[in-house]
């Protein structure tokens, strides 16, 4: 529920024409929420089938063109392209003269401020960085996704609430991050959700070499306590061999692993030190047991004779 006070009408940006350069599965969905907030869609840029058809689906009836005509077409532009790739475009469109004065120029990277945006800038456009902290699957369920997402939001002092009006409009939460925290900012979504993505498909995967025949309905209920746990209340909320001190059980993890799926043993074991870190620092783990787990993280093994503890 967006909880967020609704913007005065006077500071609300007026019914406008949008573009949308990139059609990946961001700018499509984003596209989609403004119009139904009474924006009009008017032109997509994309390239590959998969794009093409996520832009049909998506925003039909919207015709499909070359950048530079969408932002001949449209008073909002969304810039949805890959972070690498957002430099050498804004770039391009500000050097070919397709940027008009007053356009409102929104990317979505959670990477860049306005700064980037800086040669359109130059051209006469209203820069604004809104990057929304949600994962998108290219489907109309990333429109129902994006009530209560929090948006990244940097803009120019002046443009600040046009930024967050325009958030608001999509469902979203505006959170305000400063030009120069835009990497951390990123770095800290990436490490919670991308690496999670991970994390949780080698769990099932080691679980289908286990037996198990519907991992994710196993994992569902506890990754989904887990995570409402970590939220709720922070380090309290470790639990596990790691958190415990149980060396021996580390041991067996380690073992097991290299023999069954070799490639997840550097990642179990940076994981299992961090969390051993944090452990430590926050009392959960007996510091008088942290030597023998430690020893088995530095090693892969008991720590006593070179062979693996046993599972408890």
């Amino acid at each position: 529920m967006n909880t967020t006070p609704q913007p005065d009408p006077k500071d609300r940006p007026a019914r406008l024409t949008v573009g949308v350069v990139g059609a990946g599965r961001v700018g499509p969905a984003l596209a989609a929420s403004l119009q139904l907030a009474g924006h009009r869609p008017v032109a997509v840029s994309a390239v590959s089938e998969a794009s093409r058809r996520r832009a049909g689906q998506l925003l039909p009836d919207v015709p499909v063109m070359p950048p530079a005509e969408v932002l001949q077409r449209s008073d909002l532009v969304l810039l949805t392209v890959p972070d690498d790739a957002l430099p050498g475009l804004v770039t391009g469109l500000a050097d070919t003269g397709s940027v008009r004065p007053g356009q409102l120029l929104v990317h979505t990277s959670g990477r860049y401020g306005t700064r980037v945006l800086d040669p359109a800038l130059r051209a006469g456009a209203l820069p604004l960085a809104l990057h929304p902290a949600m994962t998108f699957t290219g489907t109309p369920v990333d429109v129902q996704r994006l009530a209560g997402c929090s948006f990244g939001v940097t803009a120019p002092e002046e443009l600040r609430l046009a930024a967050e009006a325009l958030v608001i409009e999509m469902g979203g939460e505006p959170e305000w991050i400063a030009e120069e925290n835009r990497p951390l900012y990123h770095a800290a979504l990436a490490l919670g959700a991308n690496h999670l993505v991970t994390l949780v498909a080698q769990s099932m995967e080691l679980l289908s070499a286990a037996g198990v025949s519907a991992p994710d309905r196993m994992l569902g209920p506890l990754l989904g306590a887990a995570l409402d746990n970590a939220l709720r209340s922070g380090d309290s909320a470790l639990t596990g061999p790691v958190a415990r001190g149980d060396a021996g059980t580390v041991a067996a993890h380690v073992t097991e692993l290299r023999r069954h799926a070799p490639q997840t043993v550097d990642g179990y074991l940076a994981m299992a030190r961090a969390t051993a870190d944090r452990a430590l620092a926050h009392g959960l783990l007996k510091p008088e047991l942290a030597e023998d787990l430690l020893g088995v993280l530095a090693h892969g093994t008991d720590g006593t004779d070179g062979t693996e503890g046993d599972a408890r």
